[in-house]
């Protein structure tokens, strides 16, 4: 798996932001995913269903499309993990592929574990690892830990919505019948319903339920993946490797340019003729007794005497003399530089009667604590006293909200005192001055920028009216005079109109004002293009 190719950001998740995620890839891909479902489940729901009719068992037929579910969740499957590499099939190679893609593993979900809550969450591991048959449980427990409860989840909610898309639509017809006989209608229907079904009913109950896992399971399988990829992304830090392989990449292409800068800037004063290398010493190492012995516990450390591999036969190869074998063995051992002794003599103080018996009470006492007489009942009474301690210390952190803040000098809060809002109301001039321009550029250098763009605009809602020869009413939104502005005959005018208005809004209901060099610039663009006198 190339997780370099995938087209989405790998990162550390919550499992409701994994399944989002997986939400988001099936509307995504959401023709590829439909488009072969609905070619498989359909011929397969009305085969199911024609042969119910003539056996009159349409209650098995519902049986067997809910148990028939996985193979739906199969095909989602097979998009989105395609469909993340940026690599979405189209619904004939998702068909073909559905004749070799991934049965081994798929068995299982048809038999034992079609009652699994976990199918959206394991079905990835079965069908996209390609794993041993012992391996995938290990892996299927690795996946699944941490993660159960939102699978499990998943399956419920998944379940619900499938029991109120199937619910709505019967509720719908009731929509339709008039109020005064809804009563009896809905009577005649619990009858029908309960006493003898017709077939048709059947047969529309049973088309309603194809209905809802249709649109409901790509959805189901498409936030199991995401869960899934969520999980291995923990385990496996695939966000951390990416990284990784972004920063080789980056080191890759600046390679060459290190390797010239190091040639370039090498000293030449440091480029002398190797000396040859001295010759290796064929000398035994010397040491002491002391060394001796420890290699010799290493050496015997290293190799067990009981390992296999450790047999005259297979380290000679063959089958030796076992007898000179033996001998030669022996007269090795007895070599003094291959097994050395030594002897070592230390000096200790000889203990009283009474200092031997008093350490052999002490022994005594260690080897059973309920022995100890007397400090039992002091030890009881100290884990008491730690575990009133421990109550003490959280009964103190659960009402800290209510004496902590006596602690700090007073039961109230002082509120910060707020500064003041001043808002300066705007409002459009009635009457445009002969030079608007100017007059802007006077309030903008005031502190007063709302009012500076309220003139501006009001001038150019004036140029405009006279240059589209439009009468504007009275009270005219910023929209009404864009669509004004349209039969102005010069496409520059109409742009800068557009600019205008735009800026004004930003300004007087989103709060955001132009730089002053932007400012000045608009007001001499407007002054010099509708001719306003300066």
């Amino acid at each position: 798996m190339r997780i370099d190719q995938l087209n989405v950001a790998l990162r550390a998740r919550s499992e409701w932001e994994a399944m989002e995620l997986g939400t988001a890839l099936v509307r995504r891909h959401a023709r590829a995913i439909w488009l072969p479902l609905i070619a498989v489940s359909l011929p397969l729901f009305a085969v199911i269903n024609a042969a119910a009719w003539w056996a009159d068992a349409f209650g098995w037929a519902w049986l067997l499309m809910w148990w028939l579910k996985p193979v739906s969740d199969r095909i989602a499957l097979y998009v989105i993990s395609r469909g993340v590499f940026g690599d979405e099939p189209r619904p004939l190679q998702t068909l073909r592929a559905q004749r070799h893609w991934g049965w081994s593993g798929f068995w299982g979900y048809l038999g034992w574990r079609r009652f699994s809550p976990f199918r959206s969450l394991l079905l990835p591991v079965n069908l996209l690892e390609g794993s041993d048959a012992s391996q995938r449980s290990v892996r299927r427990r690795a996946v699944l830990s941490g993660t159960f409860g939102h699978a499990v989840l998943l399956t419920l909610m998944c379940m619900v919505f499938e029991l109120v898309i199937v619910s709505g639509c019967i509720a719908a017809v009731f929509l339709f019948v008039p109020l005064e006989l809804l009563s009896d209608s809905w009577r005649a229907a619990w009858e029908m319903v309960s006493e003898n079904m017709p077939a048709w009913a059947q047969l529309g109950v049973n088309a309603l339920f194809w209905l809802a896992a249709t649109l409901i399971g790509p959805f189901y399988a498409g936030a199991g993946f995401a869960l899934y990829l969520n999980r291995r992304t923990e385990m496996e830090a695939w966000d951390v490797e990416i990284a990784f392989r972004r920063m080789r990449d980056r080191l890759q292409q600046a390679a060459p340019l290190l390797v010239l800068a190091l040639v370039l800037c090498w000293p030449m004063g440091g480029l002398h003729a190797e000396e040859p290398a001295q010759a290796p010493s064929c000398a035994a190492p010397t040491g002491t007794d002391d060394d001796a012995g420890d290699e010799e516990e290493e050496a015997s450390d290293a190799v067990p005497a009981d390992d296999p591999s450790n047999t005259p036969s297979v380290i000679f190869g063959g089958t030796p003399d076992t007898a000179g074998f033996r001998q030669a063995v022996q007269r090795a051992y007895e070599d003094p530089l291959v097994a050395p002794t030594r002897e070592v003599k230390r000096w200790e103080r000889t203990l009283s009667e009474a200092e031997k018996n008093k350490k052999k009470d002490d022994a005594d006492k260690n080897r059973n604590p309920l022995g100890r007489g007397p400090r039992l009942p002091a030890q009881i009474a100290e884990w008491i006293l730690w575990g009133l301690v421990g109550l003490l210390v959280l009964g103190l952190i659960a009402t800290a909200p209510w004496w902590l803040r006596w602690l700090r000098g007073t039961g109230v809060r002082r509120r910060k005192a707020t500064d003041p809002v001043v808002e300066e109301a705007v409002e459009l001039p009635e009457v445009i001055p002969p030079d608007p321009a100017a007059r802007a550029r006077e309030l903008w250098q005031q502190g007063r920028p709302r009012q500076a763009l309220a003139l501006l605009y009001r001038a150019s809602v004036e140029s405009m009216s006279e240059r589209a020869e439009v009468v504007l009413p009275p009270g005219a939104t910023e929209a009404q005079c864009l669509r004004a502005s349209r039969r102005m005959p010069v496409e520059a005018d109409r742009t800068l109109f557009a600019r205008i208005v735009r800026v004004w809004q930003y300004a007087a209901y989103a709060g955001r004002l132009p730089e002053p060099d932007e400012f000045d610039d608009l007001a001499t663009t407007l002054q010099t293009q509708f001719r306003w006198r300066a």
